[in-house]
């Protein structure tokens, strides 16, 4: 390793890219068997020896499947129930009423905007996709702009506001108060959130995707109308025809695996660690562990109605839905640990200090390279503020500033091998690349845009 040039690295994830590319837009290769291939080549062309690509092709796809597989699995089947019982349209009309109608994508934004803030925001997306998917089956709106707008509400928090692993280890390197780092990460992100809904409103209507009634697809595209949007009114005589769950009964599936993961996060902040009452909320409040309760409560409360073989061939059909999610997840995770047992991160890190970028420019373009070569939010976070921080005396700028640099530039660039890029189009049936590109990579860049030009504006006043 000690051989092998910065250029020849950073020469390996140019060409596995590039590779990556072509094959997904001009070829007949399945995106899983994509990643594999340039995963081999980035590794391989960034010096590392055929024995260390292939383990680190294996582990990546293991290490990413043991965090996200059965999370991913878990809330699929338990979403299937929610869809079946009629408990997911419950739960869309509820929040219609609530909220009103036009406002579907600003309440799924800070629905994830807060749920996001203890729950890791993969498992969150998990949980909470029957929510839009409903929601778009009863409003006629895009999946895909109401999915987006859900999953943008979540990246945000997860990535700027503590205790979320990212931002709060941000705060520890740098410096900075943990309550400082709070309010900072939802002051410099509320007006982001605003900019980015407007931008899922319009991506439902480039991508107008609706589930689909038909049982052998998932979702149906159109060309986007107006007329085809369902009013409040109609809505409403639709669902009163319906035997639909109660509300609390439907909500309960999705919001006890959510408070419970909440406990055991408020637990860790408040010292909580050791004696009976930490080994019990440990337990129930493992995401795991969250989500099995929670997809008991809906096979037992909201699948009365259904027989024993109702349940299993859901249970089936969900097994089926989440294979290859899984398959193209682990894959992104493999391109992830090549590119980082190859070195190529640091090599990304230690160009930008040389080149010699103005202060605040640089950890939020560290955190960018991180991220789009380790795929990791957590990871690029935790790298650039390591680099960063022996900086701050040399650049003379605010470590706040520092701070929500660093977090602007871990939005950044959600693309191949970032694992939350693949559960997304997964769940929200997206399998095109330039569809794939309109939707989480470029939500991405604007949060990571926006709230860079934030940063700069406030960089001007705070010294």
């Amino acid at each position: 390793m000690g051989t092998v040039s910065s250029s020849q690295m950073l020469l390996g994830l140019g060409l596995g890219i590039i590779v990556l590319i072509f094959l997904s837009l001009k070829t007949k290769v399945h995106t899983f068997i994509a990643l594999i291939i340039a995963s081999i080549i980035t590794g391989l062309v960034g010096g590392l020896p055929v024995v260390s690509v292939m383990k680190s092709i294996t582990e990546g796809f293991g290490n990413t499947l043991r965090s996200t597989g059965i999370i991913i699995g878990l809330g699929v089947m338990m979403g299937i129930i929610l869809e079946e019982s009629g408990a997911a349209e419950q739960l869309a009309f509820t929040i219609i009423k609530k909220i009103g109608k036009n406002k579907e994508e600003w309440a799924l934004g800070l629905t994830g905007y807060i749920v996001s803030i203890p729950v890791f925001a993969d498992s969150a997306l998990v949980i909470l996709t029957p929510i839009a998917k409903a929601l778009s089956k009863l409003t006629k709106k895009s999946v895909v702009g109401l999915g987006l707008a859900l999953a943008f509400g979540l990246q945000l928090t997860h990535v700027f506001v503590p205790p979320t692993p990212g931002p709060l280890t941000v705060a520890g390197i740098l410096g900075v108060d943990v309550g400082v780092m709070i309010l900072s990460g939802i002051l410099f992100t509320l007006p982001v959130y605003v900019i980015g809904i407007f931008y899922c409103k319009w991506v439902g209507k480039k991508l107008y995707l609706i589930p689909s009634d038909d049982p052998n697809k998932e979702f149906d595209r159109k060309e986007f109308r107006e007329e085809y949007l369902q009013s409040i009114e109609n809505i409403e005589n639709l669902h009163k025809e319906k035997n639909l769950p109660s509300v609390n009964l439907s909500f309960a599936p999705i919001v006890i695996p959510l408070i419970l993961i909440l406990i055991q996060t408020v637990s860790k902040f408040i010292g909580l660690k050791e004696g009976l009452a930490f080994e019990v909320v440990s337990f129930i409040g493992h995401p795991i562990i969250a989500l099995i309760i929670g997809t008991l409560i809906s096979i037992y409360g909201l699948g009365n109605k259904m027989s024993r073989k109702e349940v299993n061939d859901a249970m089936s059909r969900a097994v089926q839905s989440t294979g290859m999610i899984m398959l193209i997840t682990g894959a992104g995770g493999s391109l992830g640990k090549v590119v980082s047992d190859s070195g190529i991160g640091v090599a990304l890190g230690e160009l930008v200090i040389k080149i010699g970028i103005p202060g605040l420019l640089i950890p939020f373009v560290i955190a960018a390279l991180m991220r789009i070569a380790l795929g990791s939010a957590t990871v690029a976070l935790t790298t650039a503020a390591t680099l960063t921080a022996p900086l701050l005396g040399q650049i003379g700028v605010n470590p706040v500033l520092v701070a929500m640099s660093t977090c602007a530039g871990g939005v950044a660039f959600s693309y191949f091998n970032d694992s939350g890029f693949w559960v997304f189009n997964g769940l929200y049936g997206l399998d095109d690349i330039k569809d794939q590109f309109w939707a989480k990579t470029m939500i991405s860049f604007v949060g990571a845009g926006s709230t860079l030009a934030l940063v700069l504006i406030a960089g001007i006043f705070i010294k």
